[in-house]
């Protein structure tokens, strides 16, 4: 037993030892429990103690000598690996910073163990030691035997593929004796990366940035990389060497991807390089299965994951490298519960673990940006396409003089291009980010809109499941016939595009073409989505509709058009990153364009064409639009510049929410000027290093699943104490009362 996890070790003596242990539940304080005697305990041990009337799995923070009292007894120590002292201490940090229960983000990082299980019996066979002289034997039989020699163990399927013969033939091996029945071992969650496999053939500036991440790695030391590449400049293929570097000096490495469904092309992108894929960790992959890969990556036995977010709580034995895919993807940012970025928090572990992280993105967030240019991350580009492809040429269609009839979508210009494009034999993408068929349905006589009974929103028909359906809680009805207002007949109107409905046109514009629609809330979920992306990149659609889960990474050889149908949407929002993530979205989806061998084109369809993101995207001047937009926050002390904090005040009625939301600033103006900075009087405009408190208002939509939501902002200084301000207001408030809720966004991304 060695290493700082153990270096508090206590046994058996006349003196009582408590431990105190954190459940994984809505607390932030541990339990203290007396240790029984001759039981040996060190910090992030498992234990099993009494909680209440039942019993739970925690995890020991502390041991100390104590009088036990009349504390309850821990009932027994849990056979799994400890949690090491950088994933403790990273467990308090993520509590620390974003307010929330230690024991809600102990919860992340230890609720698959329980999970494993007994291990499934794997049945094989093999070549008995002495087969029947009198069996019958045909070829199938006879090549199977053959395939057997050698003493190895096959599953059934194994041999029967390897011989080309039926599963049935085996088995009548089996019967006869001439093949024996034996009991596998459990498959390996994920087998080591073999490191010389297939080397990329690196130009000279991804082969320098490659060199570079690899030399951070060895440094095992902390540091953080921002890798930035155009679309198709390979930055997968160089991070890559980063994970071998790591391998190769005996560590691990995560690679965080903000979808599920960008993992198939990506396993397929490793195993390439490495002969085998790497440990998956995302909702699709089974209880079973994450159990094993939890346990094999606290025993150092597997050396790469690629996941979602919640990997980053994953109990590594020795991490060497982090790497966040995408960097600037919205999807990082986990909205419930626990409400974090991952890419943030993968900056922190990094830092705990000591080791090298690396952000790509071929549009990285302003924040990660500002950080490289002041310093605190190194920074790597890589200005051209791979094999001298170049990026696609963009075209502005002006909606307000060459737009499509009334009741159309797709511009003439642009259903001309497609023409051309399915002429040639090569594929297009139109992207249109908005599910369903329709975003409101309202009846033409009298009026009434179809909204959610449990929110402030209207309900989106989605017309391949004849349902109108809230996006924001899943509540689902069908689409009557009849207008449930007026009983009006026929009167039903779709107002606005969806992706289906752009389907029903491109499949009327252009008959007898092969027409697929990529979203995310069809039926068949993740391995559908993954099936059909294959099928793409394979050529099988000459079109393909999609939302922004087209835009991110993946790589489609024969896709050389992109048309943008709503170039417009996303901007107009009091969202202060709208334009940020308006140009990220643009520039990733017109990037899917031209990654083959023939050139690409993407068409931008705006109201706006004059609009800084449109100019921007059109002449190819991304520093300039970067440059405007963080000049913009620095002057509004926005992040990176400044901190903001979003507190929701919800409840079962608006008054309730309201009175205690105003109740939370009265008590953050009556604080002693120790403890809130320098905050800003009600109704004052803020200056330059004031905290500013902003709001209560009601939220942009103001009911959610049956609750009525204020929101407050809080802006302040970069140096400033934060959590320390809130804490301070949330504890000066009275309770919450009546059913009343406070939720806590620091770094908010949603202000919805």
């Amino acid at each position: 037993m060695s290493g700082r996890d153990r270096t508090l070790l206590f046994e058996t003596s006349a003196t009582d030892l408590v431990a105190d242990v954190l459940a994984p539940v809505a607390v932030d304080t541990a339990y203290s429990y007396r240790v029984p005697r001759g039981m040996v305990l060190a910090p992030g041990d498992f234990v099993s103690a009494p909680l209440g009337n039942r019993e739970t799995t925690g995890v020991v923070w502390s041991v100390r000598e104590a009088s036990g009292g009349n504390l309850k007894s821990i009932i027994a120590k849990r056979d799994l690996p400890p949690l090491r002292q950088e994933l403790r201490d990273f467990i308090d940090w993520v509590a620390r910073w974003t307010m929330s229960p230690r024991g809600m983000v102990l919860r992340m990082a230890i609720r698959a163990p329980d999970s494993a299980g007994p291990e499934p019996t794997r049945a094989g066979v093999r070549l008995a030691a002495a087969p029947p002289a009198d069996m019958r034997m045909t070829p199938a039989r006879a090549r199977a035997l053959a395939a057997a020699q050698g003493g190895l163990n096959f599953t059934k399927a194994m041999l029967a593929e390897a011989a080309g013969c039926s599963a049935s033939v085996i088995d009548g091996l089996v019967d006869e004796g001439a093949l024996e029945a034996v009991v596998l071992p459990p498959q390996p969650i994920a087998l080591p990366p073999q490191l010389d496999f297939l080397k990329a053939v690196f130009e000279p500036d991804q082969a320098q940035a490659a060199t570079e991440l690899a030399a951070r790695v060895r440094e095992n030391a902390y540091s953080c990389t921002l890798l930035e590449g155009v679309t198709g400049s390979g930055k997968t293929e160089v991070y890559f060497e980063a994970v071998a570097e790591a391998v190769r000096q005996g560590r691990q490495a995560l690679i965080l991807m903000p979808e599920i469904a960008l993992t198939g092309q990506f396993l397929d992108r490793f195993a390439k390089r490495f002969g085998v894929r790497p440990a998956e960790w995302h909702s699709g992959v089974s209880p079973r299965r994450r159990a094993r890969a939890w346990l094999g990556v606290a025993s150092g036995e597997v050396k790469v994951v690629a996941g979602a977010r919640s990997a980053l709580f994953l109990p590594f034995a020795n991490l060497g490298a982090v790497i966040v895919d995408e960097e600037h993807e919205g999807a990082y940012k986990q909205e419930d519960g626990v409400s974090y970025n991952a890419r943030d928090m993968a900056v922190v572990r990094a830092r705990l673990e000591g080791c090298a992280a690396v952000l790509a993105s071929a549009t990285p967030s302003i924040e990660t940006r500002v950080n490289a240019e002041q310093g605190r991350y190194r920074k790597l580009r890589l200005l051209n396409r791979y094999g001298g492809r170049t990026l696609p040429q963009l075209d502005v269609v002006d909606m307000r003089k060459g737009g499509p009839e009334k009741g159309k979508w797709i511009s003439p210009r642009l259903g001309a291009l497609v023409d051309q494009t399915l002429e040639r034999g090569e594929q297009a993408l139109l992207f249109l980010n908005r599910r369903g068929y329709a975003p409101l349905t309202l009846c033409k006589s009298c009026g009434h809109r179809f909204q959610c009974p449990n929110c402030t929103a209207w309900l989106v028909e989605h017309r391949f499941r004849k349902a109108l359906v809230c996006h924001h809680c899943g509540h689902v009805e069908r689409r009557p016939d009849a207008c449930p207002e007026c009983e009006a007949t026929e009167s039903l109107m779709a107002c606005g595009p969806g992706v289906e409905r752009l389907a029903d046109e491109a499949a009327a514009r252009f008959p007898d073409k092969r027409v697929l629609v990529l979203s995310s809330d069809f039926p068949g979920g993740t391995e559908r989505l993954k099936q059909e992306l294959e099928e793409v990149a394979r050529g099988a659609f000459d079109i393909v509709i999609g939302t922004q889960l087209v835009a991110k990474g993946h790589n489609f050889p024969q896709l050389t058009l992109v048309g943008v149908i709503d170039g417009d949407l996303g901007l107009a929002s009091g969202d202060p990153r709208a334009a940020e993530r308006t140009f990220q979205t643009l520039q990733q989806v017109t990037g899917r364009a031209g990654r083959g061998d023939r050139p690409g084109v993407g068409v931008l369809q705006t109201f706006q064409p004059d609009h800084p993101v449109i100019r921007a995207l059109v002449c190819g001047d991304a520093e300039r639009f970067y440059a405007e937009e963080t000049e913009q926050r620095e002057r509004a002390g926005l992040p990176p510049f400044g901190r903001l904090a979003a507190l929701i005040v919800s409840g079962p009625d608006r008054a309730g929410a309201e009175t205690h939301a105003r109740a939370i600033v009265r008590a953050a103006h009556s604080l002693p000027e120790s403890e809130r900075w320098k905050l800003t009087r009600p109704g004052a405009l803020p200056e330059n290093g004031d905290v500013a408190i902003l709001g209560p208002a009601e939220a942009p939509i103001a009911v959610v699943r049956g609750r009525h939501r204020f929101r407050l902002l809080v802006r302040a200084p970069r140096a400033a104490d934060l959590q320390g301000l809130l804490r301070a207001t949330l504890a000066a408030a009275p309770p919450a009362r009546g059913g009343v809720r406070v939720d806590i966004d620091v770094d908010p991304m949603s202000f919805l």
